[in-house]
C-alpha cells in the first residue's frame, strides 16, 4: 500500500464541517513524494490523526528585525522574509504552540519531532514540546566549523544550534537505529570517532556550494545533517514529514537513503520549485543507476 497515497486522498477528498467540498491538490508529486503549496496549520489539520512516523521542524526562528550578519565575507540584511518576522513573545508563542499541536496529533504514538533553532525560537519550542505531552529524548547541538564571523565584536560568535527530539507517547517504543549510528561513515564530522557511539554534538558544515546548484533558502540546512536524522529515527516505509519544507533538504535526505515516504508543505511556491528541481535531478541519476 502506498500510505502517502492515501493520505494525499484524504487531503484531496476532504469535506468541511459546512458540507462544502474543499480540495487541497498536491503542488508535486511521485509515488515517494509529495508537494503541498499552502499554510501548515491548515494542511496538517486534515490529517488523520496518528499517521506519521518522523516530523523534522525547522520553524521560523522570528529573528528577521532589519539587522546584520556576514555571509561570504560581506555584510548582509538578516532579513529573510515577512514569514521570518516576530510579531512579538506572546503572539510568536502561540504559532508554535499551534503547530506543535497539530504535530503531536498526526503523530504515531511511537513517532518522533525533531525540531531545530537559535536562541530566538528553540527555547520556546522546548517549552511547548513539555507542556504538550511530547518526551525528549536528546538535544543536539548542530555545531559549525565554518560559522560566519560576528560584525559588532559585542558578544560571541554564534556557531551553533539546538535540536529537539522528542517522542509523542512517553510509554511508546521509538525508532533509534543505534548500530547505524555508532558504526556508520561520517566523513564530515571530525568529532565522530569510529566505532563509538553517536554523542550529542555534531560537527557539520553549512551547505556547500553543491547543495544550492538549483537555488537557495535562506535557512537551508546541510544534507548531511537531515541524512543522519533520518537514518537515526526511521526505517524504511516511515512517512516523513517536514510542515516548513524549505528547500527540501528533508525530503532529499530522504530520498537518498530511500524507501521512504515524503510530505513537504510550504507557503512559497518559489522554495517548492526548488524542492522539486532538486527532486527530479536526483531521481534521474537514481534511474540511470538502476536502469
Amino acid at each position: 500500500m502506498n500510505i502517502s497515497k492515501d493520505l494525499v486522498e484524504t487531503l484531496q477528498g476532504f469535506i468541511s464541517k459546512n458540507g462544502t467540498q474543499e480540495s487541497i491538490h498536491p503542488f508535486f508529486k511521485s509515488d515517494d513524494f509529495t508537494l503541498y503549496n499552502g499554510d501548515s496549520l491548515e494542511i496538517m489539520s486534515r490529517l488523520p490523526d496518528n499517521c506519521i512516523d518522523m516530523i523534522f521542524a525547522d520553524p521560523p526562528y522570528m529573528l528577521s528585525n532589519d539587522g546584520f550578519s556576514c555571509q561570504n565575507g560581506k555584510m548582509v540584511s538578516v532579513n529573510k522574509g515577512k514569514w521570518d518576522k516576530s510579531k512579538g513573545f506572546e503572539d510568536d508563542l502561540l504559532f508554535h504552540e499551534a503547530w506543535l499541536k497539530q504535530c503531536h496529533r498526526i503523530l504515531k504514538p511511537e513517532g518522533t519531532l525533531w525540531v531545530s533553532g537559535t536562541y530566538h525560537s528553540i527555547y520556546q519550542c522546548g517549552y511547548l514540546i513539555q507542556k504538550l505531552g511530547y518526551h525528549i529524548l536528546n538535544d543536539i547541538v548542530w555545531f559549525k566549523p565554518n560559522a560566519a564571523p560576528n560584525l559588532s565584536c559585542r558578544f560571541f560568535t554564534a556557531s551553533h544550534e539546538t535540536l529537539i527530539w522528542a517522542r509523542k507517547d512517553k510509554k511508546a517504543k521509538h525508532i533509534f537505529n543505534y548500530e547505524a549510528m555508532k558504526n556508520g561513515k561520517f566523513p564530515e564530522d571530525p568529532m565522530k570517532k569510529n566505532e563509538t557511539q553517536m554523542r550529542s554534538v555534531w560537527s557539520i558544515p553549512t551547505p556547500s556550494p553543491s547543495e544550492k546548484e538549483f537555488g537557495k533558502h535562506p535557512t537551508q540546512k546541510p544534507l548531511a545533517l537531515l541524512k543522519r536524522i533520518v537514518a537515526a529515527s526511521t526505517n524504511e516505509e516511515a512517512i516523513i514529514l517536514d510542515p516548513f519544507n524549505g528547500g527540501g533538504t528533508t525530503g532529499i535526505a530522504s530520498k537518498i537513503l530511500g524507501k521512504r515516504q515524503y510530505i513537504g508543505i510550504d507557503m512559497n511556491k518559489e522554495y517548492l520549485e526548488l524542492t522539486q528541481k532538486k527532486y527530479e535531478h536526483l531521481n534521474n541519476k537514481i534511474e540511470l543507476f538502476t536502469v
